[in-house]
Formats: structure tokens, sequence, C-alpha cells
């Protein structure tokens, strides 16, 4: 069977107290897009060994076939090294440092069979898509998780926000525009300059929801509350449901909504253990509408 949602960026190694996890803005989408119904495909560059998640072992009762577990479509080019990151959270903030960065992945390795996928995500960490990406995808619904553009990192690793130089190109050629306040340092003009050149703009912030940017109007959508326990790839999350969404109903809002309903339930466990599927995603939904129409909020 075909897929209908491809994601292409650096899969990640990423160091924690109890060992080396899967991590990476692809690997995230892709399990959140699995769990909510879809046929994902992951294009990346590093290795899969010595982490305690791999994608071809997804949860038991995902996606079943012949009464297996189905596995994503993963294709991992060759390197010397993965993208390493160690994230450190201290009063809500996340610190990150880079231990190694994998090669570029470049157009000419994109399977012929993925070029003609619906909906595309890409979702670089450490600018290892050149800017030649942009111009791929004509036909696709094409989102852009701007994170690995929006980063740079010194001789010991230590990661920090910067400008995103080859935004233009990008922008001219994207439908969705992903990004947080972190990513950017909570630099609200620079938000402002990057809204008025997407088409379709969202950013997010936490426990505070998210901001849909869409032709002139800006509109805060609030969050589900969470108990939060590792925020890890919750912006991830997010834009693989967002996309997912937003092919569905062509409706950024009602995209936005879902999308925080299912990034907010992902922060609930560590790792991917907590993203949701989509009947749990739609009966929260469903409760949530009957608590609105009874005006009983709580």
């Amino acid at each position: 069977m075909a897929i209908d949602f491809l994601t292409i960026g650096h899969i990640t190694h990423d160091r924690t107290p109890t060992g080396i996890r899967l991590g990476g803005t692809v690997s995230y989408a892709a399990v959140a897009v699995q769990r909510l119904g879809r046929r994902p495909a992951i294009l990346t560059r590093g290795s899969l060994e010595g982490v305690s998640e791999p994608l071809h072992q997804p949860v038991a009762g995902e996606d079943q076939q012949n009464g297996e577990p189905k596995a994503i479509e993963m294709l991992v080019l060759p390197s010397p090294v993965s993208t390493t990151f160690t994230n450190i959270y201290r009063d809500g903030r996340r610190i990150q440092v880079i231990d190694a960065v994998a090669d570029p992945i470049w157009p000419v390795d994109l399977p012929p069979a993925w070029a003609n996928a619906p909906i595309v995500l890409l979702g670089p960490i450490a600018h290892e898509l050149p800017d030649a990406w942009a111009r791929v995808f004509l036909h696709a619904l094409v989102g852009i998780s701007a994170q690995g553009w929006l980063r740079t990192w010194d001789a010991a690793g230590h990661v920090s926000s910067k400008r995103w130089d080859s935004a233009p190109e990008f922008l001219q050629r994207a439908d969705v525009l992903f990004l947080s306040r972190d990513d950017v340092g909570g630099d609200d003009e620079y938000l402002a300059s990057l809204a008025g050149e997407s088409r379709l703009m969202v950013v997010t912030d936490g426990w505070q929801g998210s901001t849909v940017y869409c032709q002139g109007l800006v509109r805060t959508i609030p969050p589900r509350p969470a108990h939060e326990v590792d925020p890890t790839g919750a912006g991830d999350v997010f834009a693989a449901a967002f996309m997912v969404r937003l092919a569905e109903t062509a409706d950024p809002y009602e995209a936005a909504h879902f999308a925080n309903v299912v990034a907010s339930f992902s922060v609930e466990a560590a790792g991917m253990d907590a993203i949701p599927q989509r009947a749990q995603v739609e009966a929260w939904l469903a409760q949530a509408r009957q608590r609105s129409a009874t005006g009983d909020e709580a």
C-alpha cells in the first residue's frame, strides 16, 4: 500500500538518564501520523543501532496486518555518525547540546516511489536539508518544521537560536510553517517577519497552546490541560497532527485545535509512549463538545 505522508530529516540519538533514545522531528511525526491512521514514511540519514525505540518495532495494535504490527517505512541513508543531542529541561526551558551531526540529505536520495506523496513534512534538525529541497514537491501539501534552520551551535555544541537564511526560498513553496517561540528566542519582531512571508504559520508555545497566523489574522488556540512528563517531540507531534487534520478539513483553526489535543497527550509519558491513537483523540474531542454544549467546562 502506498504511503500518504512523507517526512524528511535526521533521526537523532537523544541522550537521556536511561540511555540513548530515538528522536528527531521525523521520528515523532511518523509515529504520530501512524497512530492517527495514516501511512507514513521517513527519509533520513544516520543509524538505528543502539536506540531504545526503533521504529521497526511499533506498539502492538497501532496498525495491524495479519495479526502483526505494521512497520513505518524508512530509508536510512548511511552516515559515519548519527545526529546526537543532549536535552536538559530547566524551569520550563530546554537547554540543548549537540554532540554529533550526520551528513546532509539530498533530493537525489528521494526514492521515486515517494516523490508523489500527498503530504510532506520537512523536518530538519541540524541544517541537513539543502535549499534544493524547496523545489522538489510541487503538488503535495507541504509543511516545514523550521527548528533545524533556526539553531546554531558553538564549538562545545551548545545550541542557540539564529535567523533562517534561506527562509524566503522555502516559504515561497511551503503551505504551512511550524515553529515554537523558543526556536526564535521569543523574538516577536522576527515572528512577525516570518508570518508576513508565510501562507500559513503556526507557533507553538507549550502549555499556552498554539497561535495561527493566516491571511493577516492572528488567533490563539487554547490547549488541552495535560500532566507534563516529557515535552520532547511535542512540537513535532503537533506539526504532524496539524498536517493530517488540515488535509482532511482545509481548516487551519480546526487543525490547530486537533493538533493541540494530540500533542498534549504526547507529553504525558517519556519518549513516544504517550502519542495517542486516533480513537483516544476523537473520544476526548467528543467529550469536550458535550461539555461545551451543556455548559459544563469542568
